[in-house]
């Protein structure tokens, strides 16, 4: 990395996607609580509008549980194909200005426009400029953040939700993150939170003062990026041809489980969260692992790869079933369970982007 020269990097992430494309097209459900997924006894929510979020209703949150919370919520089937085609202009929009996209799911991306197409001299300028036109060209709203790195801009772009940017400039960087909560931090999940907690780790100022030895010794490989982090520090460039290797969701139980009925449960709604994803990033995937995490912290995994990819949420469903039965019912309590994914192959035509072009010169401004 060249440290001399600072970079601009703005995360794009569209305001309730799945749900605000379904407002949009069917007036009818517009300022009322929305949520894609299914209403059945073991669905789950794979996106609510703002309406529903009122009510405490979120992604990966069982069905049952959402209209418990909000009883007139409105269930509507997801149409990915819609998805797909509008996250399509998105993309269009941002080549407009940037060759350089790394594409995280349909409804975000991270841009690297320190050498922007439209010599826009800031950052701030082009986020508000590809905002307008993301309004414009598509009836929906994105918010954006802006930062010299992609950790701090993923951090930023949550800040002014719905429909508002907010950057994070290299002045900013080591005092923001000072005062942020871990458990704030992506990259930081509710395990690790809870256990930098018990060390008496709470905001980045106290992770700052931890060294690197004692951050390797307790978080192993994942230390040094605590490390870097806790001083505004990430050097992963904007990639535009990212490969991932797996994905996995996981949910810890508010108590341990040793009803196999709520077990199975537990699963199939990480197992639905996971197929939304795959439809989402256009992906299909050969091998799914269920995780179990038992109450004395042991952990267990259970394995199945097939020859084709999964051809169905429902294929994908049984087999998980399949694997967590092995385990049924449990020789003692179930604190954790998780469902991963891997063995991908991907539609490359869900994220097409443009090759990359040399770096241009540093435009002043951030």
């Amino acid at each position: 990395m060249d440290t001399g020269r600072i970079r601009k990097i703005i995360h794009v992430d569209m305001d309730a996607f799945y749900a605000s494309v379904e407002q949009r097209d069917n007036p009818a459900l517009k300022g009322k609580p929305v949520a894609v997924g299914y209403a059945a006894r073991r669905g789950v929510v794979a996106a609510a509008s703002y309406e529903a979020r009122r009510f405490g209703v979120h992604s990966a949150m069982p069905s049952v549980t959402a209209l418990r919370l909000c009883p007139d919520l409105m269930f509507i089937a997801p149409r990915f194909d819609v998805y797909r085609s509008v996250s399509n202009q998105i993309h269009s929009i941002f080549s407009d200005y940037t060759n350089l996209i790394e594409p995280l799911a349909l409804d975000e991306a991270y841009l690297d426009v320190t050498g922007n197409r439209q010599n826009i001299p800031t950052a701030w300028a082009t986020a508000k400029i590809i905002r307008a036109r993301i309004l414009k060209e598509t009836g929906l709203t994105a918010s954006a953040g802006i930062s010299y790195n992609k950790f701090l801009a993923k951090l930023a772009s949550g800040k002014r939700k719905p429909d508002g940017q907010f950057a994070i400039t290299p002045e900013m960087g080591e005092t923001f993150i000072e005062t942020l909560p871990v458990d704030k931090f992506h990259g930081v999940g509710p395990v690790t939170a809870k256990k930098m907690h018990l060390l008496g780790i709470h905001a980045g100022a106290d992770l700052k003062a931890c060294s690197l030895k004692d951050l390797r010794q307790h978080f192993g490989k994942s230390g040094s990026w605590y490390y870097d982090i806790a001083r505004g520090q990430d050097d992963r460039e904007v990639n535009p041809h990212r490969e991932r290797k797996s994905a996995s969701s996981e949910t810890t139980f508010a108590e341990d489980l040793t009803d196999p009925a709520a077990i199975e449960a537990g699963v199939l709604a990480l197992a639905d969260e996971m197929w939304t994803w795959l439809e989402t990033a256009g992906s299909h995937a050969r091998t799914v692992t269920v995780k179990i995490k038992w109450a004395d912290f042991q952990q267990s995994t259970r394995r199945c790869s097939l020859k084709i990819p999964f051809r169905d949420r429902e294929q994908l469903r049984q087999v998980v079933l399949d694997l967590i039965r092995l385990i049924l019912p449990p020789p003692k309590g179930i604190r954790l369970v998780g469902v991963g994914l891997s063995n991908f192959s991907i539609n490359t035509e869900t994220f097409s982007v443009r090759q990359p072009a040399p770096d241009s010169a540093t435009l002043p401004g951030f």
